[in-house]
């Protein structure tokens, strides 16, 4: 279980991973970013805390699988990688978009082996991921399957039929994390393919059902923490409501912030400003 300092440590580096996605976004002229604040918590989470890897042998057997089906913020899946020594994150920083770059918009597993795979295409995460999970199982695997998925993608017809899958297959092994911030390309989720009464949805398709705070990091480690053993027979979806562009005024629950880019170092600089600010108000300080 996750104790106070624990907590403060991921918090910290939840912190840290803003600030170089922002310096990310200035750098490469532009990125995902909106999407890419929402999940940082998660992902911080998810490769501080939770996941089985090993960045010096990104195929090691025993790791645990993790596949960003919303391939479009592959910002923060990049950043939180190169935090663990998957690659340099300066590599990162000066590459990103450029040719023959490894760091494109979208993860590319073909140039990439800490990806499982290639994603951007939305709708396919789960299914692929749910054909891991299964073969995991038959072969008596004791790693879990981590799938993020967005919102907006949940209005593939794709993905309800992967929910359908993964309980008539008693799949255990398997976490879906919902990136819940209410906001696709276009607009409020709900203006353009109402998604509620959602968590309900969830329910009637049996699985687990866990839903918290996705900007919470207390929260998202007590999900982590109770999940059922990885060879019980229900798959766990943590519906994580979050804010897109969580941390930033200006981008904080709007649209245009899906993709977008800081034109200006005064505007960079004020976007670290305001992640400093906060930082200091809960936790007292810079850490990086």
């Amino acid at each position: 279980m996750a104790d106070i300092e624990t907590i403060k440590r991921l918090k910290n580096a939840a912190y840290d991973m803003r600030v170089d996605l922002l310096k990310l976004c200035f750098q490469a002229g532009i990125l995902h970013i909106g999407g890419d604040l929402s999940i940082t918590d998660i992902v911080t989470c998810l490769y501080q805390y939770v996941m089985k890897f090993d960045p010096q042998n990104p195929k090691w057997e025993g790791r645990d699988r993790f596949i960003l089906s919303k391939g479009h913020c592959a910002g923060a899946v990049y950043m939180a990688q190169a935090h663990e020594g998957y690659f340099d994150k300066q590599e990162l920083l000066n590459t990103y978009l450029r040719l023959d770059s490894r760091f494109g918009m979208h993860p590319c597993a073909d140039m990439l082996d800490s990806f499982e795979i290639s994603t951007g295409s939305l709708g396919h995460g789960l299914s692929i991921a749910i054909g891991m999970a299964l073969a995991a199982k038959m072969d008596r695997k004791k790693h879990h399957v981590f799938v993020i998925m967005g919102d907006g993608e949940s209005q593939e017809g794709s993905v309800w039929e992967g929910l359908m899958a993964g309980p008539q297959f008693k799949l255990g092994n398997l976490v879906v994390i919902v990136d819940r911030n209410g906001l696709s390309m276009d607009g409020p989720t709900e203006k353009y393919m109402m998604l509620e009464p959602y968590a309900d949805k969830f329910k009637a398709f049996n699985w687990n059902l866990v839903e918290i705070d996705g900007n919470d990091m207390k929260q998202l480690c007590d999900a982590f923490d109770h999940l059922p053993p990885v060879d019980s027979n229900v798959p766990t979806l943590i519906l994580a409501h979050t804010v897109k562009g969580e941390g930033i005024d200006f981008m904080e629950n709007n649209p245009l912030w899906h993709a977008g880019c800081l034109k200006d170092e005064e505007t960079l600089q004020q976007c670290i400003h305001q992640i400093e600010d906060a930082r200091e108000k809960e936790l007292g300080g810079a850490q990086q």
